[in-house]
């Protein structure tokens, strides 16, 4: 794990460029690199998008634990958030919110509309929580990206525990300052020695694909051509791999 002061930001371009890509893209493309089995770096299917139309989210990782079964020995989640707050500018560049919820079952919402103003009048892209949200129409209007394991009406007794631990949400262990992407179909990680790679990369494969589907758009459809337009694109994505991995 790379600690936070040893992150080195993208530009500004390239952060933009990954915004535009979309999250399926990003890990086919992660995936070329081999850098972990192709079965990790990414949330499972209990965290789901809130917004499924809202663009790509691209952030850095500030993670927290959350409670809300019993009253806080102490503080409450107001503080937490200044905390957060606080941390941002350890960040590399903008944050998206991890919270992972320690109870089980989970009691109630993680984050509301105030939370989520909060965070993204600071900076912050977006959020994820292993719990669950509430406030979802004032989120949304709010343009912020949100993810989750639910939506539960009420906050409970929810306080923030600790800021910037390593947590687990959605199968997925998150360290501070790790980078994300997600969108509607769910949140992964980029491994930060590729990130500034991962756009070309991505339009790259994006153009290989476009053989198979540009065929499958024509007429007269054959198995045989169905074939060969395959082959040509499985080609053009093994030439990227070696030279993603300087193989080439």
């Amino acid at each position: 794990m790379t600690s936070l002061s040893d992150l080195q930001p993208l530009s500004a371009d390239i952060f933009k460029r990954l915004e535009e890509c979309d999250t399926p893209t990003v890990c086919n493309v992660v995936e070329l690199w081999d850098i972990h089995p192709r079965n990790n770096g990414y949330m499972d299917s209990s965290i789901a998008a809130c917004f499924p139309e809202m663009p790509s989210m691209v952030g850095y990782a500030l993670t927290s634990t959350f409670r809300s079964m019993s009253p806080p020995r102490g503080g409450d989640v107001y503080s937490g958030i200044a905390q957060q707050v606080e941390a941002f500018s350890e960040l590399p560049g903008p944050p998206v919110i991890v919270y992972q919820d320690l109870d089980i079952p989970v009691a109630s919402a993680t984050f509301g509309e105030v939370m989520c103003t909060t965070y993204k009048s600071f900076g912050a892209k977006g959020i994820v929580t292993s719990g669950a949200g509430r406030d979802l129409k004032e989120v949304q209007e709010l343009g912020f990206p949100a993810f989750t394991n639910g939506t539960i009406c009420a906050h409970g007794y929810c306080h923030t525990l600790a800021v910037n631990v390593p947590v687990t949400v959605g199968g997925l262990t998150v360290y501070p300052g790790d980078l994300l992407h997600g969108d509607r179909n769910g949140v992964t990680t980029i491994p930060h020695q590729i990130a500034s790679e991962v756009p070309d990369a991505c339009k790259e494969l994006m153009a290989a694909e476009k053989v198979v589907l540009d065929y499958l758009q024509g007429d007269n459809l054959t198995a045989a051509a169905f074939a060969e337009a395959r082959q040509e694109c499985g080609a053009m994505i093994a030439k990227l791999a070696k030279r993603l991995k300087g193989e080439a």
